[in-house]
């Protein structure tokens, strides 16, 4: 454990701010804004819709140590009626289709819900079909779309950035079809 703690210091912080935040006041700025909504950091719910777990390596490649979400106010948490954001992964199957919309509404308004990769925009090369509803913004309401098969962690991490920056959370509870 000695070890551990003295190569810590040794080597240091090795955590990287992306590139477009460095040398700005973006962060203080983005964490004045996410607590005036919500009063505390920002808690996001993965689920998977239907991926074929290239965007899940991302996200979990986005939760290591080296692009230090918790820095900017970010984290994942275990259930939707503790998230504030909604983050979608692949195309909603049919068998996905009662949970995704179950877990929209366990979710707090207000709130984001963010389809993330090519699948989650469009469907991607599933699309539509008898076993597919292709993209997520066919079974609910989508505030923000992330492309790319899969994106890049510090694409991920940059459009959530940015959608907090300049959207509003939707605040209408919208009635969705059983």
């Amino acid at each position: 454990m000695i070890k551990i703690f003295q190569k810590t210091f040794r080597v240091g912080i090795k955590s990287k701010t992306l590139p477009e935040l460095q040398n700005t006041d973006t962060i203080p700025v983005l964490h004045r804004k996410i607590f005036k909504i919500f009063g505390r950091s920002l808690a996001i719910r993965h689920v998977d819709a239907g991926s074929c777990n290239g965007c899940e390596l991302e996200l979990q490649a986005l939760n290591n140590p080296y692009h230090n979400i918790e820095g900017y106010g970010l984290h994942f948490v275990a259930s939707p009626r503790h998230a504030d954001i909604l983050l979608v992964t692949g195309p909603v199957s049919v068998n996905m289709e009662q949970a995704l919309k179950k877990a929209y509404q366990a979710v707090p308004n207000p709130k984001w819900v963010v389809a993330l990769g090519d699948c989650g925009s469009c469907g991607g090369i599933f699309g539509e079909n008898y076993a597919c509803r292709g993209a997520v913004n066919n079974v609910i309401p989508v505030d923000a779309t992330i492309k790319g098969c899969p994106p890049k962690p510090n694409e991920i991490l940059k459009e959530i950035l940015n959608m907090i920056m300049l959207k509003e959370p939707s605040r209408v509870i919208t009635s969705l079809k059983p």
